[in-house]
């Protein structure tokens, strides 16, 4: 099986399920619920399935955050709405975002269905030693409706590829800022001030990482990735493809080319009708 093809398809269908995050629903729902808003919906949605886990924890679990920003949050969210509740909301967020952005007909379409099965028997076949937001969101019920068992096993495979990414980036020494201000330099995903902001960082801090890694060879002195640095990305990628291909080797050639393909449709689909954010967030190319 391909590793570089199903790192593509993953890119791609990640948005189906990522999409939540940017949505308007979601923080209603999650505000609704009684979080405060902001990062907090962010943090409490996202790691309610390993239920009323502390700080430290959350912090493990997404790396790139700075820590202070999660301590901020965690553990007061668990005072205000408890993670079952949380889990609920994200779903309804999600269910309500999914309808507004194709509408019911496109979600309630065979392909769907079908697809929702394979997303479905390739997250429950995923291994998820040494994963814990996967292991968490393997173990959470499963909703009723297609579209939003296509999301969920969509999330799930999303947070093993997610939990593999930050091993590969551990094996190779990056920090989790040192990992976000690298990933920066490929003029790919989110804006450096974006992700400044939104993981916490301060300016003196982003800019000692960077000089840090310039250090070591990674960035040049304005701040472009060196060859070798480069080469230190790409193969962070073709680590995360490789560890990510499990799940996919059950559906087999036919199987995974099938999903990839309907779930490339909708994600391709969900951009269009405006998923993402329209201020500056991503890369052009994201966009």
């Amino acid at each position: 099986m391909n590793y570089r093809l199903i790192g593509q398809a993953m890119r791609r269908l990640q948005i189906y399920a990522a999409m939540v995050y940017f949505s308007p629903e979601y923080d209603e729902e999650l505000m609704a619920a009684g979080l405060e808003p902001g990062v907090m919906c962010y943090f409490g949605g996202r790691a309610a399935a390993m239920g009323a886990v502390p700080a430290s924890v959350i912090h493990a679990a997404f790396y790139n955050f700075n820590p202070e920003r999660v301590r901020e949050n965690i553990p007061k969210a668990w005072t205000l709405a408890s993670p079952e509740k949380l889990l609920e909301a994200r779903l309804m967020a999600a269910d309500r975002a999914l309808k507004r952005l194709l509408g019911s007909e496109v979600l309630g379409s065979p392909q769907v269905a079908e697809a929702a099965g394979l997303a479905r028997r390739a997250a429950m076949s995923a291994a998820t030693e040494g994963r814990p937001l996967a292991a968490s969101h393997q173990e959470l019920d499963w909703p009723d409706s297609p579209h939003l068992v296509l999301w969920q096993g969509l999330a799930i495979l999303r947070e093993h590829r997610g939990d593999g990414h930050i091993a590969a980036l551990i094996n190779a020494e990056l920090g989790g800022l040192q990992s976000m201000v690298s990933h920066a330099a490929t003029g790919s995903g989110f804006l450096p001030s974006f992700a400044q902001s939104h993981r916490g960082w301060s300016g003196e801090q982003w800019n000692n990482a960077a000089e840090e890694l310039r250090v070591r060879g990674v960035l040049d002195a304005d701040g472009a990735l060196t060859e070798q640095g480069t080469a230190l990305r790409a193969g962070l990628e073709e680590d995360t493809d490789r560890l990510a291909a499990g799940p996919w080797r059950v559906l087999g050639d036919a199987g995974a080319q099938q999903l990839a393909e309907i779930g490339g449709e909708l994600s391709t689909a969900l951009v269009a009708a405006g998923c993402l954010p329209a201020e500056d967030v991503f890369f052009p190319a994201k966009r």
